[in-house]
């Protein structure tokens, strides 16, 4: 192949596709360049005045950039498989993912990320891996699996795994807990992602000199800044539910801070958003209306986030790259006419089909659950979940007992259970939730990060009952109750997180589904869902429920 390139790009052969007239994003110089580019074996031969290939695309004077680069995700939130979550990027210009399957790995161990990888082996896509770090997040739940040094191990030797996903346990590193320990000797030399909100001082630098080079969970310009300044990259995250681009962003413009060593990405977001906008063309449009300039935001999309992870050859159009391209009408939207993967043209619609037999067990495995199993602990001051608005973070309430009881009576507090159901342990945890605004009713999920057990959260314990009743039923998902009837039923049965059925027929069920919720009572500016999903993950500040019970992260401690 690189004496096809050579030659190509010396004009002694023919290319394989010329795209002239183009106006080429040239990321190194920050220049718009009127060039024709020329490819060959999937790799970019040359830029210049070529018109000699198999085939030739007018671009008639559009826009030509690197195709965009998803820092950090977990495929499995969008709820759909990867397949399908994979065309809904491909949709919208990202040709590279760096994924982190702990959630399914949480379900289903190393059969659950051989799952992953497998399912996109042939896919017109760049799919990384991240060796999830903490399955399960902490001591403080109960997963599926637990996945040590040794079992994680084997799997570096697959050529798409990059290194080791977001350490959470970042008490065990700081503390150098054996265990964690072993496992960031084990991934020596590669990348390891971070997770570490609100980490600062002394903790913060014990914590990057681990090893640790990137962070996602920045929530203010602050945070980011002094990661920053301590040579962390920053992933600049817009999801479904936690929205912290403008905070970061903001603050970078205002102050002027160098973008080098920062990216984008979407972390958690359902297929209703990825749809609608999609995840770096988001982000893309979001920084650009903000004000940043407008190659700093491309930057940020493409080459900052290839070569934080060492992928040398691409984001960036030059000769020697892979060609892995978009075609856009206009910069600032960032719309997208075309997209190319090595150097062809892709129809997302024809990725969306499997590539294999989707082969899963029934994951919802509860032991049986009654009235008894939802009472609230005796506690007094009574520890409340407080969610906030465009965040997952949320806030510690402490309120009197009789204040507290008075306040769920009245409709103004939910009660929140999380019920273990991998094992049939039995274990539950109870507690109440401010904010999340629903009336009547409850609404249950499987998908409860990270160690998805069933959340459901409700105002009175029939309808509670009744939803957990429909998720063993329909083998995982979500279900919505009201008034003593199930209203809404959401399949996930591929491991309780992913649904087995096309993205057109998943969608309007999704859509439905959070309209219901919005509609029942749950403010706009929280997703209703993503939101749920993320209330039993004890490593996010203040307050968590897992199936031990009510969790003070800051403390990290149970409530007794």
């Amino acid at each position: 192949m690189k004496k096809k390139l050579i030659r190509v790009a010396a004009g002694q052969e023919p290319a394989d596709l010329i795209l002239k007239n183009s106006r080429v994003l040239n990321v190194f110089t920050g220049e718009m360049i009127e060039t024709d580019v020329a490819i060959a074996g999937g790799r970019i031969a040359a830029l210049g005045d070529y018109c000699n290939a198999t085939k030739v695309v007018d671009l008639s004077g559009r826009y030509l950039v690197p195709g965009f680069l998803n820092a950090h995700c977990h495929v499995e939130s969008s709820m759909v498989t990867p397949p399908c979550y994979c065309a809904e990027e491909l949709r919208h210009g990202v040709t590279t993912l760096i994924t982190d399957p702990h959630e399914i790995a949480n379900v289903a161990g190393v059969s659950g990320i051989r799952y992953m990888l497998e399912s996109t082996q042939f896919l017109p896509i760049n799919y990384y891996v991240q060796l999830p770090s903490c399955v399960p997040a902490t001591i403080f739940e109960h997963a599926g699996a637990v996945l040590s040094a040794t079992d994680l191990a084997p799997l570096l030797e697959e050529s798409r795994v990059l290194g080791l996903g977001e350490m959470m346990d970042y008490p065990g590193v700081v503390s150098c807990k054996p265990e964690i320990l072993e496992k960031l000797s084990m991934a020596e030399g590669r990348i390891v992602d971070g997770h570490a909100p609100g980490l600062t001082g002394r903790e913060l630098c014990a914590y990057i000199a681990a090893g640790i080079r990137n962070d996602h969970e920045s929530t203010t310009f602050a945070d980011a800044l002094e990661k920053l300044r301590l040579g962390q990259a920053i992933l600049v995250r817009e999801g479904s539910a936690s929205r912290n681009l403008e905070a970061i962003v903001s603050g970078i413009i205002e102050q002027g801070i160098s973008t080098r060593f920062t990216a984008f990405c979407s972390d958690d977001k359902h297929l209703a958003d990825l749809r609608r906008e999609g995840t770096v063309r988001h982000c893309l449009r979001k920084a650009i209306a903000l004000g940043l300039p407008l190659i700093d935001a491309y930057r940020m999309a493409t080459i900052n986030a290839a070569q934080m992870f060492r992928l040398y050859d691409l984001g960036a159009i030059a000769p020697g790259y892979r060609a892995d391209l978009v075609v856009l009408d206009d910069l600032e939207e960032v719309s997208v006419q075309a997209v190319y993967k090595n150097g062809v043209a892709v129809n997302p619609d024809r990725v969306a089909a499997d590539v294999r037999q989707i082969s899963f067990v029934n994951s919802v495995c509860l032991a049986p659950v009654g009235p008894e199993h939802l009472t609230l602990p005796d506690l007094d001051p009574f520890p409340v979940i407080e969610v906030l608005g465009g965040e997952i973070i949320t806030r510690k309430l402490l309120l009197p007992q009789t204040e507290a009881l008075s306040r769920l009576e009245g409709g103004h507090l939910c009660k929140l259970a999380v019920l273990e159901r991998h094992h049939a342990t039995g274990n539950v945890g109870v507690g109440l939730l401010s904010g999340y605004g629903l009336r009547d009713g409850a609404v249950a999920t499987t998908v409860g990060h990270d160690s998805h057990n069933l959340i459901v959260a409700g105002t009175n314990d029939r309808d509670m009952l009744l939803a957990i009743g429909e998720l063993e039923n329909i083998r995982g998902g979500v279900a919505l109750v009201q008034g003593g009837k199930v209203t809404a039923s959401l399949p996930l049965p591929v491991y309780g997180l992913m649904s087995d059925r096309p993205p057109e027929e998943f969608l309007p069920q999704l859509e439905r589904m959070l309209e219901q919720l919005h509609e029942g009572g749950v403010p706009r500016e929280i997703d209703p869902l993503v939101t749920l999903s993320f209330l039993a993950l004890p490593v996010l500040p203040e307050i968590r429920v897992t199936d031990m019970g009510i969790f003070d992260v800051n403390a990290f401690a149970f409530f007794e």
